[in-house]
């Protein structure tokens, strides 16, 4: 009995202590009059970025949370800092960010959604942030284990984090009315933002290759909170890019171009397909044209689709198939299931990227263009930084 008492005394303290600290975490967040919450399936780091460097521009106090391909805070002045876990991503990462941002009295906190599971994007939003502009990228097929396998299922996951009586600003196009429903029902005024209100100018001042959704949508916010399109661009242009942007390296050896894309971050099929069509019809594909495909043995899924999009809508377009990372004997045989020539696929499964470099050289006969897809994880990371490591940035 008298067990039973200390548990309970140690459950009412516990919960006094959870009660007080959530009462300071409400004090804090609403401390900062913006609070702009960033959701998506791609582009998510990206629009974050471009928007917490817009801001700073146009000379608001804001502090930056990058979920991206590696965790980052951004401070008022640009510097940036990796984020240490010592576990896995947990979304509680977020309450100590509103801290610091409150703690440094920044004017605007962005923030990037790292929630996957529908509760947890809830909380995220009703408990944690409490946006009062919302931002969705786009709704692509991807986490659909979690998500859902619809993209009007993925849709709603992802509209728990669209406020009430706020605003929601996006570029979706393909389900477009399925968000504003959402929004529509509580009572937040949706903002449909068009790509092509960039010009090819404005994007020439990247210093990598940016998507024109991105730029137009953070342009779209900036401009709701009053900060000129002159100056958001020069704060953009300024802004260090996430390590999954879109870069062209350019690698000469032994008498051999090599033009390396890494586009691991464009890890669904839709987002890999369009940026292939962007090099494709706005830079130019040279020379024998390579698919790299990075998997995971825990993205299967994943990459089932990436072997049916080559599989069926690259076919013809592309020279080779290298495969490299876990599980590759599996993808092997469901590209080749989706109508991909065997001749054309090449297996090398869990390497090293000097051998996936040596294999690349081998089958260019003088320049090679290589998009390397699926997964920064596993082998990405390392066979990008091998690529840029011996190349000059195009």
């Amino acid at each position: 009995m008298y067990s039973f008492y200390i548990l309970l005394i140690l459950i009412i303290v516990a919960s006094i202590v959870g009660l007080i600290e959530f009462v300071r975490h409400q004090k804090r967040i609403y401390s900062i009059p913006i609070r702009i919450h960033i959701n998506g399936t791609r582009g998510k780091s990206s629009v974050t970025r471009l928007i917490g460097a817009g801001l700073r521009a146009g000379g608001i106090l804001t502090v930056t949370k990058v979920t991206g391909t590696f965790p980052r805070l951004i401070i008022e002045d640009g510097t940036e800092t990796y984020i240490y876990r010592k576990s896995d991503a947990n979304i509680l990462e977020q309450l100590s960010i509103v801290k610091y941002a409150a703690t440094r009295k920044a004017q605007a906190l962005v923030m990037e959604c790292m929630a996957l599971q529908p509760q947890y994007q809830s909380i995220t939003e009703k408990q944690m942030i409490h946006s009062n502009l919302s931002v969705m990228t786009n709704v692509r097929l991807d986490h659909v284990d979690i998500m859902g396998h619809t993209l009007p299922e993925i849709a709603e996951t992802m509209g728990r984090t669209i406020p009430k009586n706020e605003f929601l600003f996006t570029s979706e196009n393909v389900i477009p009315q399925t968000l504003k429903k959402i929004a529509d029902k509580r009572n937040t005024v949706t903002h449909f933002v068009d790509s092509q209100s960039v010009t090819q100018e404005e994007m020439n001042g990247f210093t990598y290759i940016e998507h024109k959704d991105n730029v137009a949508l953070a342009l779209e916010v900036c401009q709701h909170l009053k900060i000129d399109r002159e100056t958001a661009l020069k704060g953009m242009y300024q802004a260090i890019p996430d390590a999954g942007a879109l870069r062209r390296y350019r690698v000469e050896a032994f008498q051999k171009q090599l033009f390396f894309y890494n586009a691991f971050a464009a890890n669904d099929p839709d987002s890999t397909l369009m940026v292939w069509q962007k090099i494709r019809d706005e830079i130019g594909i040279e020379g024998n044209r390579i698919i790299l495909l990075n998997t995971r043995q825990d993205r299967l899924d994943r990459a089932k689709q990436l072997a049916e999009m080559v599989g069926k809508k690259l076919s013809d377009q592309i020279d080779y198939l290298i495969l490299i990372g876990q599980s590759t004997d599996v993808v092997e045989n469901m590209t080749v299931s989706y109508g991909l020539p065997q001749k054309k696929i090449t297996n090398l499964g869990w390497t090293t990227p000097t051998k996936v470099f040596e294999k690349v050289l081998s089958i260019t006969e003088k320049i090679s263009t290589i998009l390397a897809i699926g997964n920064m994880g596993g082998m990405g990371a390392e066979t990008a930084e091998f690529f840029e490591n011996r190349s000059s940035i195009t």
